[in-house]
């Protein structure tokens, strides 16, 4: 693993925006003087370190559906702050088990050692257009002769044609809360994916979706109705509203309602617990941080690197932010590798079961947040 320069292409901004990175510059805050997609690094991998990566991630997941089982058995939805009305459909969405299409694992690795586990992106990932097209035309456009960690475009069509769903079309709904359009292109790429897959698909704004409450069904502005809806909306937000009681028993949603177990970084707590030692992990505890002498505390339910707060002995160093109030994990920190002064995070996607493709974002500080940048990677040729 190397870090290696070059040159942009010609017009690289009209390119990544025709390959529907559109929002690469309103996902980015203000007055930063390098852009989200720089295409003037990328990182290096050998095959073998690839291959290495792939075992590692299908492990790791393999460890979080355990410890999904392990919750919904023992009955652990407090540690997960799941609201008490819904861990009963909790259980009963992982006991039938509901569909899944994808994740993200957020992954410290350097080139030396086994990779270690940030924390499991399973609800609503992002940063996937980036992952799976942007990057590809990249490769092909600058290193033609060699290859990239990336079947994630296949292997979602091939995940939206096993899926088992309800008759009729799948409902891809997306937030107007968005203002970047992040979102709108996730969900639009997404959308695609399931299209040449060969469903039917409708695109719906959340707020748009309305209850029937005479014939207790979802339905789309259109009064159709919805039986199965893919959103970008966390369950966590869902569950706190009015009509989350209704959305835990009708439909079929993807993501579906156990992953709100693993998006919760209380999991990081769970599979240390389940799996002490193991080198893929990171000592992880609920209720304190024990005998760590250096560790970050992560808000069970937070996003983008805030309302974090890294403990070392030297120093403490805190991000700002709102989350938290469901309570926090206390992870061993271990801090992210140095690259010519930068710290990347390796994105290890998963579609359905097995390890899909990576995407890199990197910054100059200890926590990755949306100051970050994306930048592409490549697999060497021998």
């Amino acid at each position: 693993m190397r870090r290696e320069h070059g040159a942009p292409r010609d017009g690289w901004e009209a390119t990544i925006e025709s390959h529907g990175l559109a929002y690469h510059q309103a996902a980015h805050p203000e007055g930063l003087e390098r852009p989200y997609w720089d295409e003037s690094v990328h990182y290096v991998f050998s095959l073998a370190e690839v291959e290495a990566l792939e075992e590692q991630v299908e492990e790791l997941h393999e460890m979080c559906l355990g410890a999904v089982e392990h919750v919904v058995r023992n009955g652990r939805f407090a540690d997960f702050a799941v609201p008490e009305w819904a861990a009963a459909d909790v259980a009963r969405s992982w006991e039938r088990r509901d569909p899944h299409l994808y994740g993200r694992f957020d992954l410290r690795y350097d080139g030396t050692g086994p990779a270690r586990l940030l924390e499991y992106n399973a609800d609503t990932p992002t940063s996937l257009v980036e992952s799976s097209v942007a990057q590809w035309f990249w490769l092909k456009d600058v290193h033609p002769a060699d290859d990239q960690w990336n079947s994630i475009h296949e292997r979602l069509i091939e995940r939206w044609r096993e899926i088992a769903l309800p008759d009729g079309p799948v409902h891809f709904a997306w937030t107007k809360m968005d203002e970047t359009g992040e979102e709108a292109m996730t969900l639009a790429y997404l959308q695609e994916t399931a299209e040449q897959a060969g469903r039917r698909t409708v695109a719906v704004a959340m707020e748009d979706i309305g209850w029937d409450a005479l014939n207790r069904r979802f339905v789309d502005v259109e009064e159709g109705m919805i039986r199965s809806a893919f959103k970008l909306y966390p369950w966590e937000w869902m569950l706190a509203e009015p009509f989350g009681r209704h959305a835990v028993r009708y439909a079929t949603w993807i993501e579906p309602l156990w992953k709100c177990l693993l998006s919760n970084k209380a999991l990081l707590a769970v599979l240390w617990e389940l799996h002490p030692g193991h080198p893929n992990l990171l000592p992880a505890y609920l209720d304190g941080p024990r005998d760590l002498d250096s560790y970050i505390v992560k808000p069970l339910l937070g996003r983008e690197g805030a309302s974090m707060r890294v403990v070392t002995p030297e120093a403490t160093q805190e991000t700002p932010g709102a989350y938290g109030q469901e309570g926090y994990v206390f992870q061993g920190f271990d801090a992210l590798p140095e690259f010519e002064g930068q710290r990347p995070v390796l994105g290890a996607w998963v579609v359905a079961d097995e390890a899909a493709g990576l995407g890199i974002r990197e910054t100059t500080g200890l926590i990755t947040d949306d100051t970050s940048s994306f930048v592409p990677h490549r697999i060497e040729h021998p």
